[in-house]
């Protein structure tokens, strides 16, 4: 059990530096300022220091979120904090960086694809996106336009950063060792978010986080099929398990083995906080992250048996690895540009029959496709409601 998004950051070591060179972080617009997005307060510190060094800004969720709250509503919560802060504080909004540290960095990669649009880009410090992926909502398609910088540890870093990449998501893997924030905020400042990007690309299981640049999809319908967008997600791990009843661990612990860290209330498994799994069938488990690499790759539920140390006791326990219930579930792609030389808005669609477009002034007179079929003679700006149905589009202004 490793609740990631609540984990307090790893103890990496990186240099700060006294002020940024003028223009190093891009022209500030009418006295606007950066910032840095966290979705939980407890790094704020650390990024405060860094933030007040180059003149940036912070921003968490309000306080007052349950302990307890889920990764979703924590992202939306961050979500909302921006725009606060982009309304009231003077901060940018086409420069608002997500970023985290250690078990937080699965929760920046998480963020980037659920809320795409919020963010100019992303950076995670060490950590690994391997729980974000195994969530099952991780979608190349949303970094199209929010890369994501990631400073890893070692090989099997660069190792999944390489496969994320391979997989289309728009990533870029450097090692921690060297690494300055001076040259993180470089790079960070080398991204703008565009309001109205002339190509935007976004995939969602869920009409919450729907939301895509200019479009927003409204409505799903999964017999609504389009075989020309293929799903973008990031395939996660089988989600197997041992049958203890549930412990916490460190994906970071170098072990050897892994370090029982936490039991649930009123735990009554075999386990106790402080125990060392050693072996699973046998089998000598180095660190937490080869345990986790065993679990994904685990297909079938069947007996095990695990070797414990506990103090100066070794203690074998009989067990089974057991795999989760992943009922199938339906998603939505959006595709979506604006061609100036032909007047033409393009879009491209899964699942999706309803959905609202914001066109910009600049973009008008216009026609749209959506899915090919034309709504000619847009020529003032604004939002439409969109509405497929029956091969037929309808179109009004939105409420």
């Amino acid at each position: 059990m490793k609740l990631w998004w609540r984990r307090g950051a790893l103890a990496l070591t990186i240099t700060t530096f006294a002020c940024l060179a003028p223009g190093a972080a891009g022209q500030q617009t009418a006295a606007r300022t950066p910032a840095f997005a966290l979705l939980g307060p407890a790094d704020a510190a650390q990024w405060q220091t860094w933030a007040k060094d180059s003149g940036w800004q912070v921003i968490a969720p309000a306080p007052g979120l349950a302990a307890d709250a889920t990764i979703d509503t924590r992202a939306q919560a961050l979500a909302a904090a921006v725009q606060d802060a982009v309304r009231n504080s003077g901060v940018d909004a086409a420069r608002v960086y997500l970023v985290g540290r250690g078990g937080a960095s699965a929760a920046v990669f998480y963020a980037a694809s659920r809320l795409p649009d919020v963010w100019a880009a992303a950076f995670a410090l060490g950590g690994s996106p391997q729980p974000a992926i195994d969530t099952g909502r991780l979608f190349t398609a949303n970094f199209t336009n929010t890369p994501v910088l990631w400073a890893g540890a070692g090989a099997e870093d660069q190792a999944l950063a390489e496969k994320l990449k391979a997989a289309g998501l728009n990533l870029e893997w450097r090692s921690t060792s060297g690494l300055t924030i001076a040259s993180v905020i470089l790079w960070l400042a080398g991204h703008e978010r565009e309001e109205f990007p002339p190509a935007i690309d976004c995939e969602t299981n869920s009409v919450a986080f729907a939301r895509c640049y200019w479009t927003q999809m409204t409505k799903f319908d999964p017999a609504e099929r389009n075989d020309v967008l293929p799903t973008t997600l990031v395939r996660p791990g089988s989600g197997a398990a041992l049958d203890l009843g549930g412990f916490g661990y460190q994906a970071g612990d170098p072990g050897p083995g892994v370090l029982v860290s936490s039991l649930p209330p009123k735990y009554d498994g075999p386990l106790k906080v402080g125990d060392r799994i050693l072996e699973l069938d046998g089998k000598t488990i180095g660190n937490a992250r080869q345990y986790d690499q065993t679990m994904r790759d685990a297909t079938e539920e069947k007996a095990a048996a695990i070797l414990v140390e506990r103090g100066k006791e070794r203690k074998r326990i009989e067990t089974r690895i057991v795999l989760p219930a992943r009922p199938p579930f339906v998603t939505a792609r959006l595709q979506a540009k604006y061609v100036p030389e032909e007047n033409e808005i393009r879009i491209v669609t899964r699942t999706v029959t309803q959905l609202r477009v914001t066109i910009p002034p600049h973009w008008v007179p216009a026609t749209l496709y959506w899915n090919g079929l034309p709504l000619e003679e847009i020529k003032t700006p604004g939002c439409l409601a969109l509405t497929m149905e029956k091969e037929l589009l309808h179109s009004e202004k939105c409420q």
